[in-house]
Parts: C-alpha cells; sequence; structure tokens
C-alpha cells in the first residue's frame, strides 16, 4: 500500500468527486514472474472456479449469496467460505499473484485439475465493479472490502471503491439489512471513508471499531499494518 498522504487535508470537496470512475483497472495486474505451477493453477484450476458473466442473471446458487471485492492473498475469503457453507461467496480480485495464493492454498501440486474444490467459493478475476453492474437488484447478502489500496493522492480518489458515485450501485445489489463490512489501517482513507458515508442515506453508519470484530479472519495486509503500528478501523455498514 502507498502511503504518500498527499490527498489528506484535501478531501473536503466531495461534490467536486461525484463523476463515476470508468470501468478499467488501475495498477498491476502481475507481479513477479509466474512459476510453471502458478500457470497451471490460472490455465486450470482457476476455470473450475470462475464465475462467469453469464451467470450474474441469477447469482445465487446457496441460500445467501456473499461478495469480496479485493481479496488480495485470499486467507479472508477462503476462512469466510469455510466458516459459512450456507453462503456462496464471490471473491473478487485481478491482481495474478494473489489468485495463485489462494489457489494454491485450495489445492497441492498435482490437482490442479482433480482436487475437490470448495462448493461455496467462486472466483472473479476482473473488476469487481463490473460485475456489480451486472447484479439483479437485493441480491445480495453481505460484501466486504478488505484493506483495499488507499490511493491516497487525491487526483486519484477517483479509484476508491468507496465512492460517492458507487454507493448507489453497492446499495442496488444489497439486500435490505444486507451488511457491508470495510476494514483500512490507511488514515488517509479512514478520513474518506468516513467523510463519504457522513454524507449518503443509503446506510446505517456507525462509528467504526478499533479492533478485529468476531467473525472477520485476519488477512496479512492487517498483520503488515499491526507490525508497522498503523491501527486499523473496521466499520460495519448496514443498508436500510
Amino acid at each position: 500500500m502507498g502511503k504518500d498522504g498527499s490527498g489528506a487535508g484535501a478531501e473536503g470537496s466531495l461534490r467536486t468527486l461525484i463523476k463515476p470512475p470508468p470501468d478499467r483497472l488501475y495498477g498491476r495486474s502481475r507481479g513477479h514472474k509466474l512459476r510453471p505451477r502458478q500457470e497451471v493453477l490460472l490455465d486450470v484450476t482457476l476455470e473450475r472456479m470462475r464465475f462467469r458473466l453469464e451467470q450474474a442473471a441469477a447469482p445465487a446458487w446457496l441460500p445467501e449469496l456473499w461478495m469480496e471485492i479485493g481479496f488480495g492473498g485470499g486467507e479472508h475469503a477462503l476462512a469466510q467460505a469455510a466458516a459459512n457453507p450456507q453462503a456462496g461467496l464471490i471473491a473478487c480480485e485481478v491482481f495474478e499473484n494473489g489468485i495463485c495464493s489462494l489457489l494454491s492454498a485450495l489445492v497441492p501440486a498435482g490437482g490442479e485439475a482433480t482436487a475437490p474444490l470448495p462448493v461455496n467459493l467462486r472466483l472473479w478475476p476482473d473488476d469487481g465493479r463490473v460485475l456489480l453492474r451486472a447484479l439483479p437488484d437485493a441480491c445480495v447478502d453481505r460484501l466486504f472490502l478488505m484493506f483495499p489500496d488507499p490511493w491516497p493522492k487525491l487526483r486519484h480518489a477517483k479509484r476508491r471503491f468507496v465512492h460517492p458515485a458507487l454507493l448507489p450501485e453497492v446499495a442496488r445489489v444489497l439486500k435490505p439489512g444486507a451488511e457491508w463490512r470495510v476494514a483500512s489501517d490507511d488514515p488517509t482513507y479512514q478520513a474518506w471513508v468516513t467523510e463519504v458515508m457522513a454524507d449518503q442515506t443509503l446506510f446505517d453508519a456507525p462509528e467504526p471499531a478499533v479492533e478485529r470484530p468476531d467473525g472477520w479472519p485476519p488477512t496479512r495486509y492487517e498483520a503488515k499494518a499491526l507490525k508497522a503500528g498503523r491501527a486499523p478501523l473496521y466499520w460495519i455498514f448496514t443498508r436500510t
């Protein structure tokens, strides 16, 4: 995560940032060169778990439908899927190394094509906003945004998932009473979330918790933040 901070103190003009960002990816989709096993995971295992756009019209395959935007290394998504078999979780991530991290935790070497996979976990290896806009109204029971890239410079604020222009779309797909869980350790992003959610009426937005609540599996990004002395905040926004 970058901690440029040059946007801090200049976030007051939300009205100038209402225009929705284009559906395009920012940042890297791949880090270091993929190893041969990682290539197989993407070519074979990912295809076994891929959620496809044509499925978006009727996305739920279990009693509840959950969605995670940007699963990073996959720790949170894997833990949630294991603890909640009643929920079908669509986990979104564009960074191929993160996708490989999740897949490698699921299948042993040599089992990429045959090892059993969780029946309640599907992967969307693309921009989560594209899938969000394809989903029907009031279909998602829970949404997760765990330690997103803060895009700390003000000119990059349009890239943030928590954004005034995207809130109506998030609210549209969530069922009344559904939870949207957000966590961040970045002070600029924390201030941004606080301001954006104070200026809307689609969600009940209580004060965040300063310690990770029960039912929130840890992630490597949270551990990295704590080690660096940063203090995460944990929000639960409820669709009204």
